[in-house]
């Protein structure tokens, strides 16, 4: 018998060597297409860092996890209500011309409290994200984590998006009509409290209606309504728009609600769009 050659000796170790690898990655070295992919799906699928818990350690941790957020606001309305003045005349600037009052003693150090409180909500808004997003991660699969990353911050940047909509267009064009309609009338003299009722209420309803793209994108990867079924909906569409405009905006004139409602339209189209890039 001879010896065998330097050049078989190599190509028997590149064949063990690719078996190996096979079976490392849980597919035999026969694995049809079909087979390939039930594997990567169950991969997808897998929870990778699944932790037994009882009942009691998840509202444990809930606690905690709220706890940190109530923290961090905390510490953001403090800050916010340190800095509190420019804030005021930041927020007065739509209303220009009129003379704000206080109508009751300790309106304004309470407005100033409101104020400092939706302020230190928004500051400390990454804190919260991260409170939420450790405390549903365990239970997400790596398909589900690979969506967290861009719907939290798609989320963040709409929200972001409809306040500055709401102060640069909605704000102004409802001040404007109410100076307006009675400037021959009535002097412009508002109380302070109802002013900054008014503007935080719009800021913060406009910043949770900018949201509808998010859940568009949301419903078509899961499966549940496609594209298509999206546009042909678009009447329904038409209709919630005016209702949620004439439900979230505070005041009743109608400028401001059909603002509101056809941004939300647009939105809407803008997620049908998403979705279609998704291919869905």
């Amino acid at each position: 018998m001879t010896a065998p050659s330097e050049l078989e000796t190599s190509a028997s170790q590149a064949l063990e060597t690719q078996a190996k690898n096979s079976s490392s990655d849980g597919l035999s070295p026969e694995s049809t297409p079909v087979e390939v992919a039930e594997d990567v799906a169950d991969y997808d699928d897998e929870l990778p860092d699944e932790v037994e818990m009882s009942l009691f350690d998840h509202l444990e941790e809930l606690r905690l996890r709220i706890f940190y957020a109530l923290i961090a606001v905390v510490v953001g309305a403090i800050v916010c209500f340190a800095m509190v003045r420019p804030i005021v005349r930041l927020l007065e600037v739509p209303a220009q011309g009129v003379k704000f009052l206080q109508l009751a003693p300790g309106e304004f150090f309470f407005v100033s409290i409101k104020v400092a409180g939706y302020c230190g909500i928004l500051l400390a808004a990454p804190v919260i994200l991260y409170q939420v997003v450790a405390f549903v991660l365990p239970g997400l699969t790596r398909k589900e984590r690979r969506l967290l990353g861009p719907i939290v911050f798609g989320s963040s940047i709409l929200f972001v998006a409809g306040l500055a909509f709401a102060y640069i267009a909605l704000i102004p064009a409802a001040l404007n009509f109410f100076i307006s309609y009675g400037a021959d009338v009535v002097e412009q003299s508002w109380s302070i409290e109802k002013y900054f009722d008014f503007v935080l209420l719009l800021m913060l309803s406009t910043g949770l209606a900018f949201q509808v793209p998010i859940i568009q994108a949301l419903l078509g990867l899961l499966g549940i309504v496609s594209s298509q079924q999206m546009i042909s909906g678009w009447k329904f569409v038409l209709l919630a728009s005016a209702i949620v405009g004439a439900v979230l905006t505070p005041s009743t004139d109608p400028l401001t609600q059909s603002l509101l409602g056809g941004a939300m339209v647009m939105l809407y189209f803008g997620g049908i769009g998403l979705v279609k890039l998704l291919g869905k």
